[in-house]
């Protein structure tokens, strides 16, 4: 296989799909060599049947808003593969939502699942519906709409869904209380559910404690403490939240929020009582970081990212795809940045990754780093089938092995001859191996 006459073809055959092709470049470019190494590989087909989703569902919803008008969307689910374990992977609602997105997201979800070593595989769906202003009714009454289509793909043994942007556990309550009626079964379909219904503890700090995990064991590589370290964080959702408050408890200093509105700036880091009021807002309020930055008096930046704004240490891009371009990469490497990791899918620019690489910094993509939440979500998973509770300390001790073993998995098939690591080619290496094998095992199907 040469990688650049593979990547022309696809790129002929899915011409208006920047964000899919931008993805399977980086995989492919990466993992050229050792796929040349199994010609069994190259027998079956086996990187294009990679490549291409196994089935994509798309469909209309139609809901009735608060004044009784009839809204309509679209809705996705894009079954990538299911060599190692069900489909596996979030739904997002967001009015940037498109079929470009769901297959790239679908296609980092399936190397990303590998990671794990958990038997999951790779899927994504969602619709360009925003709950952002709609009332709870009205986000209700369209998941409901959303489920009723959706239902007769998904089960625990075939795809089970969680949340992504604009998915939290309202979103999700919602969509699973109806597939349960829809289905009438009872069963651990969805993740990311409430405790009081099969959720798991530690899910929603997952992928934020996660990422940080992940940069520990980064930081170790070369004996640097993050204690006292700046800290720049894009976001305020989910991820980056929970990303500030371990932080906070290892003594960093998180030096800026952001949402799509603007950036804040933290100049002495963000305090454990700033954080508790910083989250009351997001999370009690659904508010923006704009009112976060007048209560506290921080500087706000409005329509811009924090990564031409402030100094740090270390960045963890943690809002959405494609937010850290070239510029951001040059200035951030300009003020001394010493470690990135990716709390978001993709959230670097091609330039920006290269931009990373080459200067030699230590640079975690989003498939290793920010694979925290779906290693709770199989956790979460196993509890269900097990119909059993585990504590949030053993929870979190498996979460802390896993993000260590990812780590592992991208020293052993990353470090370049000097001894440094290559995170990106480790990670799609391991990832894109254990899928390969498995669907090579299993004939061509």
């Amino acid at each position: 296989m040469k990688a650049k006459e593979f990547l022309t073809e696809i790129a002929r055959r899915f011409p208006n799909e920047p964000e899919y092709l931008q993805a399977v470049e980086e995989v492919v470019t990466s993992i050229e060599d050792v796929y040349n190494e199994y010609p069994a590989f190259e027998s079956q087909n086996l990187l294009e049947r990679l490549c291409i989703p196994e089935r994509i569902y798309t469909f209309r919803v139609s809901w009735v808003d608060d004044a009784g008008r009839v809204r309509t969307n679209m809705g996705y689910r894009v079954q990538h593969n299911n060599a190692i374990g069900p489909y596996k992977g979030g739904i997002r609602f967001h009015s940037s939502v498109n079929l470009s997105i769901l297959k790239f997201l679908a296609f980092e979800q399936t190397f990303k699942n590998s990671l794990t070593t958990l038997a999951m595989g790779g899927a994504k769906g969602g619709s360009d519906f925003s709950p952002r202003g709609k009332s709870d009714m009205e986000v209700m009454r369209f998941c409901q709409a959303f489920m009723n289509e959706l239902y007769r793909h998904i089960g625990a043994d075939t795809d089970v869904p969680a949340g992504d942007i604009g998915v939290g556990g309202r979103e999700v309550g919602y969509m699973f209380g109806w597939y349960k009626k829809m289905q009438r079964e009872f069963s651990g379909t969805f993740t990311g559910k409430g405790m009081d219904f099969g959720g798991s503890l530690m899910r929603p700090e997952a992928t934020g404690y996660g990422n940080v995990y992940f940069l520990l064991n980064m930081l170790s590589t070369r004996g640097i403490d993050i204690r006292g370290k700046r800290v720049a964080i894009s976001g305020s959702g989910n991820v980056a939240i929970y990303t500030a408050d371990k932080l906070i408890s290892l003594g960093a200093k998180v030096v800026s929020l952001s949402d799509s509105d603007g950036t804040v700036e933290i100049p002495d880091g963000l305090t454990r009582e700033q954080y508790d009021r910083v989250f009351e807002l997001k999370f009690a309020y659904r508010g923006r970081i704009s009112e976060f930055a007048a209560q506290e008096g921080f500087p706000y930046y409005e329509g811009r990212r924090p990564w031409q704004i402030v100094k740090c240490d270390i960045a963890l891009p943690s809002a959405t795809q494609n937010e850290l371009d070239g510029d951001d990469a040059r200035a951030l490497l300009a003020n001394g940045c010493v470690a990135v990791s990716e709390g978001a899918n993709m959230p670097s620019t091609r330039e920006a990754v290269a931009e990373f690489l080459g200067a030699g910094i230590l640079y975690a993509p989003g498939k290793a780093a920010n694979a925290g939440g779906v290693s709770v979500s199989g956790l979460e998973m196993a509890q269900n089938a097990q119909k059993l509770s585990w504590t949030a300390e053993e929870v979190d001790r498996r979460l802390r092995d896993i993000m260590a073993d990812i780590h592992a998995q991208c020293v052993r098939y990353g470090t370049r001859p000097d001894g440094s690591v290559n995170y990106v080619k480790g990670a799609n290496v391991a990832g894109f191996l254990k899928v390969a094998k498995a669907m090579h095992a299993q004939g061509i199907v």
